[in-house]
């Protein structure tokens, strides 16, 4: 007899058509009238945009549409969100900068998407946008997280005073600096952990549709969080109302977080779909993605660890400054904080200091034994109330039974 309920195998059902080449990803799609769009992007790590000129790209063979920020933003596009909202220490909401899904005064990473050029073809698309004259006049950028925090450093975000957004912090300060100071042992160290893009087999991609007669939007995207992306897409960004969006995510190529986010792209390509009058689609290359997909990490830890005359932790104290770049996408305070977004050549920062400590006089516990390491000493908590890690699964549990058994639940599985 085989395991039932938590920990069974789950025959996995979906394979059969991707290994015979049979998925349907988005660039797969293909939609009556469907054109395609390429974006011109700011070569500038931060630069102030002084002029556009589309005049050559709109005379290019093919192009139906070149569309700019301004245009944008005068049909009532909203900038993109945070997803959470931090409050430093001090109360303070956090401090994020304006980001327009097109850049019309000024771009703040290379890559910062300009101009949209909608063509038939994707060659054609790429050619106009070559075409496409931009002046910029050229700013300084700082690509050094602590260097950002340096009163000398460029401002990036006018918000954002000397390149903070928040500084966020855990813990008891007092108690933590009173056990290093008190300490037998301090150990200190930094830690530095680099920048990362992420890099799925398919490369992003958004294909925006809009039905004049129905007066609705689809939007089909390399999503992993398509019923989100509807919601922020209507309510903030009014793309349009929830009821005429649609975001569909077909066969997605691997995520990996990075595709959880909304990007300009899928907004963009919806509002042009609305603009030229025909279904806009637009795929990734390996080097747009490289500029433009969700970074992660590039933070640098300041790490002190305390310990008593028997080598029993007292206090952990870490300092971080993370690197979310010159736009704040998603500030998450986690055990390892985690803020992602763009290229790192000019840089806003957060910062979370952990302090952590122990009680002051340290309850005996029993040592735990390791094969080949004799015995290991555990480190001390803080006082904080212990709870059981099943405690909260269980109440989920038994709510999720209560809800399973009622009538209304079985008649709408029925």
């Amino acid at each position: 007899m085989g395991i039932e309920g938590v920990g069974a195998r789950v025959a996995r059902k979906e394979d059969k058509r991707f290994i015979t080449g049979a998925g349907r990803y988005v660039d797969d799609m293909v939609v009556p009238g469907m054109k395609h769009a390429a974006f011109v992007r700011s070569p500038h790590a931060h630069a102030e945009i002084k002029k556009i000129d589309v005049k050559k790209a709109q005379a290019m063979p093919g192009v139906i549409g070149v569309l700019t920020g301004k245009e944008l933003k005068a049909d009532g596009i909203g900038n993109l969100i945070c997803g959470w909202m931090i409050h430093s220490k001090d109360g303070s909401p956090m401090k994020m900068g304006a980001w327009s899904p097109l850049a019309f005064d000024r771009v703040r990473y290379v890559g910062d998407a300009v101009v949209i050029v909608v063509a038939e073809t994707k060659g054609q698309a790429r050619d106009a946008a070559e075409a496409v004259d931009i002046t910029y006049k050229e700013l300084k950028a700082v690509v050094d997280a602590p260097k950002a925090l340096e009163r000398s450093a460029p401002q990036i975000h006018p918000e954002a005073d000397n390149n903070l957004i928040f500084d966020w912090e855990l813990g008891d300060s007092t108690a933590t600096n009173a056990a290093i100071k008190a300490a037998a042992h301090v150990t200190r160290m930094k830690i530095v952990n680099n920048r990362l893009v992420p890099n799925a087999m398919e490369p992003r991609a958004a294909l925006g549709y809009y039905d004049r007669a129905e007066d609705h939007y689809t939007c089909w995207t390399t999503s992993q969080n398509p019923h989100l992306a509807r919601l922020v897409m209507s309510a903030f960004y009014n793309v349009a109302p929830e009821n005429k969006l649609r975001v569909i995510a077909p066969d997605v190529g691997g995520g990996f977080g990075s595709k959880i986010y909304i990007y300009p792209e899928e907004i963009i390509c919806l509002w042009a779909s609305k603009k030229t009058g025909v279904p806009v689609k637009w795929v990734a290359d390996r080097t747009e993605s490289f500029l433009t997909d969700a970074h992660g990490r590039d933070h640098v830890s300041t790490v002190e660890m305390a310990f008593d005359k028997d080598n029993r932790i007292t206090g952990l104290k870490v300092d971080t400054i993370a690197n979310p770049a010159p736009t704040c996408r998603c500030s998450r305070p986690a055990c390892r904080p985690i803020s992602m977004r763009r290229c790192c050549r000019a840089s806003t920062i957060f910062r979370r200091s952990t302090p952590m400590c122990a009680p002051s006089t340290p309850t005996p516990r029993r040592s735990t034994p390791i094969a080949g390491q004799g015995v290991r000493k555990p480190p001390i908590c803080s006082n904080a109330p212990w709870r059981p890690p099943h405690a909260s699964w269980a109440c989920r549990r038994r709510s999720f039974a209560e809800r399973t058994s009622s009538r209304r639940f079985r008649t709408r599985r029925r």
